[in-house]
């Protein structure tokens, strides 16, 4: 099946405490979301991805491609004011039958073996989520009180989420709900089960000055 990939950026970065916003944000002297359409090419230069932004920042992207000399092609499209509407918006982009990679603008470090592995249990099974297990220990708080949660059976869950065109598109046709944290809990409320492969720990979402730090040692890690 044919692979595509939509990439999500249409956040504002507030946690950041920046006017920049966070796919924006330079890691080793580029912007965020430029590292995350790399890899993407890297994996596989055949998929051109949906870069999705918000409406009023396109003209910015583009002068900073122009400054970057970014040439990795891409299609862009503005997004909503919801990730469940700017997603929706990227759909209407994609082909009739094809595999399609939803993930985050602001995680540059998923592997080639964690996209490999969603693109192929999608289409064997339809869908696939990459996870890792939680190493923290964990309290659920319940008003004043609070219990510890036996993390063994929790995972933490990243992107790409990865989905069969037909699936994922029918599912996006169901009104917005709060509740829809992520692309695979608008598959899962359409009524499909949902498939988890293993993620890989460096896939951190860039979202606070900290992860950004960590970003800026994964990075120069790859390069050594």
């Amino acid at each position: 099946m044919t692979r595509q990939a939509i990439i999500v950026a249409g956040g504002r970065g507030t946690r950041m405490n920046n006017e920049v916003p966070k796919q924006f944000l330079p890691l080793c002297g580029k912007p965020i979301v430029m590292h995350t359409l790399e890899t993407f090419y890297k994996f596989d230069s055949r998929i051109e991805p949906i870069l999705v932004l918000p409406a009023d920042l396109i003209n910015y992207w583009q002068k900073l491609c122009v400054e970057q000399q970014f040439t990795i092609p891409h299609h862009i499209i503005a997004g909503g004011h919801e990730r469940f509407f700017s997603v929706k918006n990227g759909l209407a982009c994609t082909k009739p039958d094809a595999l399609i990679a939803i993930h985050d603008g602001v995680r540059p470090f998923v592997s080639k073996e964690t996209l490999e592995r969603c693109f192929v249990e999608a289409e064997l099974h339809g869908n696939a989520t990459p996870a890792i297990p939680l190493v923290d220990s964990i309290r659920e708080i319940n008003k004043h009180e609070n219990h510890i949660v036996n993390r063994t059976n929790l995972r933490a869950i990243q992107t790409p989420q990865v989905f069969q065109s037909q699936i994922i598109k029918k599912a996006f046709e169901q009104p917005f709900s709060p509740t829809f944290t992520d692309d695979a809990s608008v598959v899962e409320a359409y009524g499909e089960k949902i498939h988890l492969v293993e993620g890989n720990i460096e896939n951190i979402k860039i979202t606070t000055p900290f992860d950004l730090l960590v970003g800026e040692a994964l990075l120069q890690q790859f390069k050594e």
